[in-house]
Formats: C-alpha cells, sequence, structure tokens
C-alpha cells in the first residue's frame, strides 16, 4: 500500500477509532495516544494490509486490544504501587512514604533512561508484554530485547544506589 492508498483508506478511520477508544478509556489524552500508535501500527503493516479483508475492522481490533492493554497496565501499576504501600499496621506512616518515594524514583529513573530500552522496559515490566511480541512491536530480534531489556535494569539499579548512598 502506497502513502497515497494509506492516506485514503485507513485515516478517515481516525474519529471512528478515537471514539471507540475513548469509551474504552475514559481518558481523551490515552485515547488519542492509542490511535496515533494503531496508526503507527497500521503504517508497518502497510505492505500487507492487502491480504486483510477489512482494515476498518483491523483498525477496530487493534485499537481494542491497544485499550484492554493499556487498561491492564493501569490495573499492574495501581497493584503494584499497593503492593509498595500496604496498609499494614506493621508499616509506618515514615517506611510507608520512604517506599512511595523509591518507587517515584525509579519511575523517574526509568524516564532518562534510552528511548529503546525505556519503551522495552515499560512494555516488558508495566503493560506486561512478551518479548517475542515486543520484538515483533519494535522489529528486533527477542536476543536484542533481552539485552536491551538488561541493560535497562542494570542502568536502573545502578543510579537507584547511587542516589541511596
Amino acid at each position: 500500500m502506497e502513502q497515497e492508498q494509506f492516506k485514503q483508506e485507513v485515516l478517515p478511520l481516525r474519529a471512528q477509532l478515537l471514539f471507540y477508544a475513548q469509551r474504552l478509556l475514559d481518558d481523551p489524552d490515552d485515547a488519542e495516544d492509542i490511535v496515533q500508535e494503531v496508526f503507527l501500527k497500521l503504517w508497518y503493516m502497510r505492505d500487507g494490509l492487502g491480504s486483510y479483508n477489512s482494515v476498518p475492522a483491523l483498525s477496530v481490533q487493534i485499537t481494542k486490544r491497544l485499550c484492554l492493554n493499556r487498561i491492564n497496565a493501569r490495573q499492574r501499576r495501581q497493584e503494584s504501587l499497593e503492593s509498595v504501600n500496604p496498609a499494614s499496621d506493621l508499616s509506618t506512616p515514615e517506611t510507608q512514604l520512604e517506599q512511595k518515594d523509591s518507587v517515584m524514583q525509579v519511575m523517574r529513573i526509568i524516564g532518562q533512561l534510552p528511548g529503546l530500552q525505556q519503551t522495552i522496559l515499560r512494555m516488558r515490566h508495566i503493560d506486561g508484554i512478551e518479548v517475542e511480541e515486543i520484538a515483533g512491536l519494535t522489529g528486533s530480534t527477542p536476543e536484542a530485547v533481552r539485552m536491551n531489556l538488561s541493560r535497562a535494569r542494570k542502568k536502573v539499579k545502578e543510579t537507584f544506589f547511587k542516589t541511596q548512598s
């Protein structure tokens, strides 16, 4: 599929996909991000789009899957924060605050990683996507994903412990 054909067939789906994503996510900014991601995926798939019966149906399915992944990631983040910050009688307000600060510091460190490492680390540990799927999404090999994941983890660990001492 050429660029002009892509513009004519795929870009007009934007309003429909945005409406669908907003209904699922209840957040206009997240919905906009999802639609942009759908277009990116479709662009990378453009040479194979002719093999699908309905590009609009495919785009809706991709939107649905990405929205569900985003919802699941939110739930995992919430559960993660709750597990780090348990409401037990054994933890004092000071330790709860320290734990929350540590989580926030790790998130800031992740935000400072190089783009690909940051993306891979977030996809694996926040979104819960498997290495093979990350490789397919990023256009690299599973070995390269594992290497970037290892480097990212090492950098986060080193930076975190440097700031703690």
